[in-house]
């Protein structure tokens, strides 16, 4: 750790100004009828440039110094970073420092620095100080440098609408300890939050989840079952083989297709995990009972892993 706390401030303010900024500061070129207008440096917008990046190696002895002045020193940079929609927001500097810092640290060698700055960012998502914006901002950095140690804290935010999505993308990247918590987050989660954590629990599979998102598929918002079939049909668990048929027998239109769906691809999972029997059980009913027109692609699909021609 550093003996003497490093001046943060004067650091993040050592981060280039954007191209916008430093053109605004110059004196506009006079017409030159012998001689073409030199272009100015576009974006993909047709606008003036964003930023130009500081090198690399000043930057990143930057991020060290702020990372050895420890906890404090990066409860100084959170401090100091706005949203831009925020009134007191002055410029970017704060941000990107803050997410060159989680770059940074987590580099494998700097493990035991990443969870400092991963516990210490996670500390701050409950304080009143800070806006939502900005704990938007601190999460999307968990999600890069978190890991099971924050988990729990983030899924304390589950519930929170403006910030459930972002819980939840960390949480899909830590991957360790996400079951767990999205599983305590799916109890009384109501509307969007209840359909992103029901989809979440389907891409980290998680089976222990299974009879909840069976019961879901009995809800009655559309969405929810929707989502609770796709999440069944990630897993791969074979207990969900007789659930999900039914689901997908019973609903109609656009349901009708997605729960279908979810049905070939929970076969692909148990296939895939040498549960031939269960799977050739959901084939043969599809093969079976899809005699409609429209439903003759299900039909071969079907047909064609029951052939083993896959």
């Amino acid at each position: 750790m550093a003996t003497t706390k490093p001046d943060v401030g004067a650091l993040v303010e050592q981060m280039p100004e954007t191209d916008r900024e430093l053109q605004s500061k110059q004196p506009p070129e006079p017409d030159k009828p012998d001689q073409p207008r030199r272009p100015r440096r576009l974006d993909s917008f047709g606008e003036a440039s964003k930023f130009t990046g500081p090198d690399p190696k000043a930057a990143e002895k930057i991020f060290a110094e702020i990372v050895a002045g420890g906890r404090d020193s990066i409860l100084e940079l959170i401090g100091l970073a706005r949203d831009p929609s925020d009134a007191d927001f002055k410029n970017y500097k704060a941000g990107y420092v803050l997410h060159g810092v989680a770059l940074y640290v987590g580099r494998s060698e700097n493990d035991r620095q990443r969870r400092l700055f991963a516990e210490t960012l996670a500390s701050q998502l409950s304080s009143e100080k800070l806006s939502k914006a900005v704990k938007g901002f601190l999460i999307r950095e968990l999600q890069v440098a978190g890991g099971k140690e924050v988990a729990e804290t983030l899924g304390r935010h589950l519930q929170d609408d403006e910030l459930c999505e972002y819980v939840v993308q960390a949480l899909i990247a830590i991957r360790e300890g996400a079951g767990v918590q999205l599983r305590r987050g799916l109890e009384g989660a109501t509307g969007k939050n209840r359909v992103t954590i029901i989809q979440a629990l389907g891409v980290v599979r998680d089976t222990e989840s299974a009879g909840a998102l069976q019961r879901a598929l009995s809800a009655s918002d559309s969405d929810v079952r929707i989502a609770a079939a796709c999440a069944l049909g990630n897993i791969g668990d074979s207990g969900s083989v007789v659930a999900l048929i039914k689901a997908a027998d019973e609903a109609k239109g656009w349901e009708g297709i997605q729960n279908t769906k979810a049905c070939l691809v929970l076969a692909e999972r148990l296939l895939a995990a040498g549960k031939k029997a269960d799977a050739n059980r959901i084939y043969t009913h599809l093969r079976d009972s899809r005699t409609e027109a429209g439903e003759r692609y299900v039909r071969e699909a079907a047909e064609k892993a029951l052939s083993g021609d896959q």
